[in-house]
């Protein structure tokens, strides 16, 4: 089970993303446990994980929301291949920020896409992920960390 500090590390990640990159911060709301595959949004980035911790993390958004991040990224387009480039940059960066905080030895994946509210995230090992729910302008997504 993921101690709360390493828990953090994914929480400051998506916070820093938002202020920074998308120059408003998001609302984080408080990480709740699941069984099985939570539900995803339009997009979603998956990331996995090696190191002392093995398994997925993705970030999932709804295209309106991606659509405003890249309005904040002053892009115009707003293609399918953007809005998969998108969702794949915040998963990268918050994992990124996450690697620092869990040292040298965590290996991270380049991002892999999903398109559709149904996308098959069956990799998540284990049964359980915790859910961070994030609140940004009018938006909602969630950021998904399932590590053993």
């Amino acid at each position: 089970m993921l101690r709360e500090q390493e828990l953090k590390t994914f929480v400051d990640g998506a916070t820093h993303y938002f202020e920074v990159a998308a120059q408003q911060p998001a609302v984080l709301g408080s990480p709740y446990l699941v069984s099985g595959v939570p539900p995803t949004h339009d997009y979603t980035g998956v990331i996995s994980i090696s190191g002392k911790r093995e398994g997925v993390v993705y970030f999932t958004a709804p295209r309106a929301m991606l659509t405003v991040v890249l309005m904040k990224l002053q892009q115009n387009d707003f293609s399918h291949e953007n809005m998969c480039e998108v969702v794949s940059e915040v998963a990268n960066a918050i994992c990124g920020h996450a690697r620092r905080g869990f040292g040298h030895d965590c290996q991270i994946s380049a991002p892999t896409v999903f398109h559709g509210e149904s996308a098959d995230v069956s990799v998540i090992p284990g049964k359980h992920s915790f859910v961070i729910p994030i609140n940004w302008r009018s938006h909602s997504a969630k950021l998904v960390v399932a590590l053993k």
